[in-house]
């Protein structure tokens, strides 16, 4: 059962005068604490391991959870971003046993490690940017299935909390301390993370990680999308979920028609669904031809096969054919017109 999921980026000085990978002795280490409470969990990373038979040839890192409870398994995965503007190949353990809480200065709690994540070696000439090597990591904490009950055990499920992960990533997103990219659009910035963008879109991913020309750009502007759109995009890449109608300006049928067209663009299956939706809860006899014709423009045929259908409705098709957006749909969709023919001959 989840009690948690984080995400977190640690950074290593490389190479530097203070606190830098050369700065540590073999088993030496520092301590990166995520989440609040009872739910916070730690990083330890080694910048020279923590095996003496390693020679401090590897980066090492560990896992603890400094909570109070009984006893976790947690799945840990990490990455290391490259000075090429891609991605390390990822690791991930899953520490399937139970294991108990560290104790401040004890390193016994850290149950799942990393014991060869990087030779040192490789650092500098592929990973470090401006002196600074990031890595990358996430952690969902389960509780221990195994684990015992007391006197007031009454056999029943103990409740958790819903996943918060979207919110974690959510805190993230426009922030420059911890960003490696921004995009100027319409005059406004926008932080973000290459890692991120990319495991959600694929256009983003050939964009920011591949041989385009933004891969090597610390800025990218963006043509032909606002800065609302583009802030509410973002916005769902980090948490899954449309920005909350906060403003009257993020509840329009035009934001919804902007947005599905930057979905679109940036293969994004669910969020255009989701602008589908709150432009089909908006349909009427005055704007289902417009309708139609974004629906067929932008490649959504579930909100196309839904304006036809209340389209061919008796009642409202001889008021959809007097509409100027019917007009303009006979000028610019030839096709649909030949499917609402057929569908009437039929």
């Amino acid at each position: 059962m989840m009690i948690s999921s984080s995400f977190a980026e640690l950074k290593l000085e490389y190479p530097g005068t203070t606190t830098t990978t050369n700065s540590f002795a073999v088993g030496d280490g520092f301590d990166k604490r995520v989440g609040d409470g009872e739910q916070s969990w730690v990083i330890r990373c080694y910048p020279r391991g923590y095996r003496e038979e390693d020679n401090g040839e590897y980066v090492s890192l560990r896992i603890g959870v400094p909570a109070r409870s009984n006893t976790v398994r947690a799945i840990f995965h990490t990455f290391l971003m490259r000075r090429d503007g891609g991605v390390g190949a990822p690791s991930i353990i899953c520490s399937d046993r139970a294991f108990p809480m560290s104790v401040p200065g004890h390193p016994r709690g850290y149950g799942g490690a990393f014991r060869h994540l990087v030779r040192r070696s490789d650092l500098e000439p592929l990973y470090a940017v401006d002196g600074v090597v990031t890595i990358v990591c996430g952690v969902v904490v389960f509780a221990d299935a195994g684990g015992g009950g007391g006197d007031d055990d009454d056999g029943g499920p103990i409740p958790v909390p819903r996943s918060n992960l979207g919110g974690q990533l959510g805190g993230i997103v426009d922030r420059a301390d911890c960003s490696d990219v921004s995009f100027s659009v319409g005059g406004e910035t926008f932080h973000a993370h290459r890692a991120v963008l990319a495991a959600r879109s694929p256009v983003f991913k050939a964009e920011l990680l591949g041989s385009m020309a933004e891969a090597a750009m610390p800025c990218v502007t963006l043509h032909d999308i606002d800065p609302a759109t583009f802030k509410a995009l973002l916005h769902f890449v980090y948490t899954d979920a449309l920005p909350s109608p906060s403003t009257s300006s993020t509840t329009t049928t035009g934001f919804f028609e902007s947005l599905l067209v930057a979905a679109d663009r940036y293969t994004l299956e669910r969020l255009k669904l989701m602008c589908a939706q709150k432009l089909w809860e908006s349909v009427s006899v005055e704007t289902v031809a417009t309708m139609l014709g974004y629906a067929e423009t932008y490649h959504c045929p579930e909100l196309k096969s839904k304006c036809l259908n209340f389209l061919m409705a008796e009642s409202n098709f001889k008021k959809v054919a007097v509409t100027n957006g019917y007009f303009h749909l006979r000028q610019d969709f030839p096709l649909i017109i030949e499917e609402i023919k057929k569908r009437i001959e039929s």
